[in-house]
């Protein structure tokens, strides 16, 4: 059992429940459909991967040696979900975030990293 990845994992579903429910509720009335559709697109990542987290870290017989996978889901969620959730709510506050377009495709590029270390270290024969 991982602590860390466990309590990441724990902290980025809670805060994928509290953000969905508050795009639902909250955003609905303010952004557009497409807006929201991306919100929506942030939560559900965050939630695949926070969940992913939970899992490695309840593994008893992990296969993972390193923080890669933590690393790499971690920043990954961060950088997309967060770009998103920043991107969606930018036309509404005026924050002028649009600078922040390419960050997203880079989460998702390290989440996509992350997920391929993982299987290749699944696939790997044990020593």
């Amino acid at each position: 059992m991982n602590k860390a990845y466990i309590v990441t994992g724990a902290v980025f579903i809670c805060l994928g429940i509290l953000l969905g429910a508050f795009g639902a509720h909250s955003l609905k009335a303010i952004l557009t459909p497409h807006e929201l559709l991306s919100f929506e697109v942030g939560v559900r990542y965050q939630m695949y991967q926070g969940l992913a987290l939970l899992a490695l870290g309840l593994n008893q017989q992990t296969i993972l040696k390193n923080k890669w996978p933590y690393g790499g889901f971690t920043l990954g969620i961060i950088l997309f979900s967060g770009s998103i959730y920043a991107l969606s709510i930018d036309r509404v506050f005026s924050l002028n975030l649009s600078f922040l377009g390419p960050i997203t495709p880079i989460g998702g590029a390290i989440l996509i990293a992350t997920w391929i270390y993982f299987i290749v270290r699944v696939l790997k024969p044990v020593n």
